[in-house]
């Protein structure tokens, strides 16, 4: 029964992924995705001396092609990397700016106003505990209940730092790479801003992914009605009510 089913998932698939690839955003992103597969391996062929012919005089000679299309590569992959470093440090510098009023506001209106536009700006991932008043669901007290599974607090934490951090890494690498060049520059920035940058995106990016399972799983849940925002669940009682 599901082995019938594999090759009708994989055409859809395979005709979503094409189409699409068609359009301008998606032809960029599997271009950009091209080169850094590209420009990376070459740059980890030459680093494991998978080349012994551009070892000359030797393989650590400053002037040998090895280092020279080692310093070429590692350029081409910090321009690639500073495409979405630097492209999307607005975004992350008002997420940054939301968290603080969250976390560092003085009132508790702006520190849950900080939450709520968070919230609102990673509603694909983030579910929060919402505020139960008259109508479905009430409390008697008027207290937050926990209707829709909500996302632990510290996800968005490591979310809006992570992405942060990775803008912050990526200018601290982009300054060692372009003030400095290959004789002069430490040998231990590239390995440790390159290693810092990539680890806090990937915290950051793990955490969405594993979150947007979990609302999936909880969304296909028979009880996701209670994950509806109480505002449309209110709506559609009065239109019914209206028919």
């Amino acid at each position: 029964m599901h082995t019938d089913n594999y090759p009708h998932t994989w055409t859809t698939t395979a005709r979503s992924f094409g189409s699409w690839i068609m359009t301008p955003w998606g032809f960029a992103v599997t271009i950009y995705g091209l080169n850094i597969i590209a420009w990376g391996g070459m740059l980890f062929l030459l680093l494991c001396n998978a080349a012994p012919a551009m070892c000359h005089p030797t393989c650590d000679s400053l002037d040998s092609p090895r280092r020279i299309w080692i310093e070429i590569d590692s350029q081409i992959l910090n321009a690639l990397f500073c495409v979405p470093g630097f492209g999307l440090a607005p975004w992350r510098i008002r997420d940054t700016y939301h968290w603080c009023r969250w976390r560092l506001g003085w009132s508790d209106r702006s520190r849950r106003g900080g939450l709520d536009r968070l919230a609102i700006l990673h509603a694909k991932w983030f579910l929060r505990r919402r505020p139960v008043s008259a109508g479905l669901l009430t409390d008697s007290d008027g207290r937050e209940e926990d209707v829709s599974s909500p996302t632990s607090r510290w996800k968005m934490d490591v979310v809006v730092w992570g992405n942060m951090l990775n803008t912050v890494f990526q200018a601290c690498l982009a300054g060692f790479m372009w003030g400095m060049d290959r004789f002069e520059r430490p040998s231990w920035s590239t390995g440790l801003f390159v290693g810092l940058a990539c680890g806090v995106a990937a915290a950051a990016g793990i955490v969405i992914w594993l979150e947007k399972k979990r609302v999936r799983r909880v969304t296909e849940h028979p009880g996701a009605l209670l994950l509806v925002p109480q505002s449309v669940r209110i709506l559609s009682d009065k239109t019914m009510s209206s028919r």
